[in-house]
């Protein structure tokens, strides 16, 4: 299979679904994790899948459709009509939202949002065992290394993950802005070949469209990753996990 077929294949992948069961499936998300380009590209794809999903969350059924139903033997030709305008109308937005959803992207063009933003950087942690710019447990070191290199080293860590094991400190990209990753372990037994477990991803909060404001934390689960995103001062936090809301809290 090449990147190319992969991509047809992942077209039809719906994140958090049992799609990742289906054998080729399967097979293109197991490429997409030794090819960075295609990694890349899933990443945007995942990101415009919850973006449909976003916009489906918000059609809302029609005032009284229960009480129609009920009453449909009452007046069955009524609400057979009633019924279909309402099954029209319903079809209607999910047309346009399927029309216009691509059209907002190309809309954006390089102009990448927050949402995005985060799926990148899930996907950066979730891409299996990958190498580190600096392997250390020494905190003071990491930031050395990462104020040397010009990416955000004034970082300021909630208490309880300042007391959490660092293994190291990698740098990303993001629209031409460096990213600090700063890498830990909880202390559970680890797959062969991985170092961490979770991870702090730091990038200047300017750099980020759309970021979420000041003293507001915000849990979303992307893939398999347990996220939260929060900003203090001019920096914007993401912290990611695999594992529940409640446990990632243990490190707020």
């Amino acid at each position: 299979m090449n990147r190319d077929e992969a991509k047809t294949i992942l077209l039809l992948y719906r994140p958090g679904t049992a799609d990742a069961n289906d054998p080729q499936i399967a097979g293109a998300l197991e490429l997409a994790k030794q090819d960075p380009e295609l990694t890349r590209w899933l990443v945007e794809h995942c990101a415009r899948q919850e973006a449909v999903r976003a916009g489906f969350r918000k059609i809302t059924a029609p005032a009284g459709l229960k009480e129609q139903i009920i009453s449909e033997q009452a007046a069955q030709e009524k609400i057979t009509t009633w019924r279909r305008n309402a099954i029209l109308a319903a079809a209607a937005a999910v047309v346009a939202l399927v029309v216009l959803t691509p059209l907002w992207f190309q809309h954006r063009g390089n102009e990448e949002t927050f949402a995005i933003y985060r799926s990148r950087m899930a996907g950066v942690a979730l891409r299996g065992p990958y190498r580190m710019d600096l392997a250390t447990n020494n905190p003071a070191q990491v930031r050395a290394y990462l104020a040397q290199n010009h990416a955000p080293s004034d970082y300021v860590l909630p208490a309880p993950l300042e007391k959490t094991a660092v293994t190291g400190c990698a740098i990303e990209g993001w629209q031409g802005a460096k990213v600090s990753m700063i890498c830990f372990r909880t202390g559970k037994p680890l797959p062969s070949g991985q170092q961490s477990d979770l991870w702090l991803f730091v990038i200047d909060r300017s750099t980020v469209k759309n970021a979420p404001p000041m003293d507001s934390r915000r849990f979303v689960q992307v893939n398999k990753l347990m996220t939260v995103t929060w900003t203090q001062g001019d920096k914007l936090y993401v912290l990611g996990m695999e594992g529940d809301e409640q446990t990632l809290r243990q490190y707020l």
